[in-house]
């Protein structure tokens, strides 16, 4: 399994695949913070996309095959291209970022592979079944919450959370 983005959404991902036993997870991103995270979340494999070519270390990890899933994190149309490129012929591609802009489907090059591609908002159907494993402690989700601050700081918790590339926040709490 391959995931293409390492914020929060990607860490999600990363983080209750796991609870499916895959056979490998690999988390793609440009920011070597963001990879460092991946790993602490569950991915055993991290690839930066701005200095190793993915479809190569894709295809090196899986015997020129691709992944059974490639699940598509970031909402941007190059990240979901780049996720149907990953996919072996029979997998499946999951986009869960939020896009916002027009995305190209490459059928041409998919067409005689019988790839199956969903995406949706997130539904409430699996709110309280996330919620039980949380409480569980089966998801371990406070590493989500990398940033705290008080409402008398609440401009600079902004601006951490607004340069998270430098500040590595994913998740600021601000309390009273």
């Amino acid at each position: 399994m391959a995931v293409v983005g390492a914020g929060p959404v990607g860490l999600s991902a990363i983080m209750t695949a796991r609870l499916l036993s895959p056979r490998s997870i690999i988390a793609i991103d440009l920011d070597d913070g963001r990879l460092a995270q991946a790993k602490k979340f569950g991915a055993d494999v991290t690839v930066n996309n701005s200095s190793v070519e993915p479809l190569a270390a894709i295809m090196a990890l899986t015997d020129n095959l691709g992944v059974d899933v490639a699940i598509e994190a970031v909402g941007v149309p190059a990240t979901f291209e780049l996720a149907t490129t990953l996919v072996r012929p029979c997998g499946r591609v999951a986009t869960i970022g939020m896009h916002g802009a027009p995305v190209t489907l490459h059928m041409e090059k998919m067409w005689g592979h019988d790839v199956t591609i969903t995406m949706g908002l997130v539904d409430a159907s699996s709110t309280s079944t996330l919620l039980s494993l949380v409480v569980s402690h089966h998801l371990e989700v406070s590493g989500f919450a990398t940033h705290h601050f008080t409402m008398k700081e609440f401009e600079e918790a902004y601006r951490v959370f607004g340069d998270a590339a430098h500040s590595g926040a994913l998740k600021v709490i601000v309390t009273p």
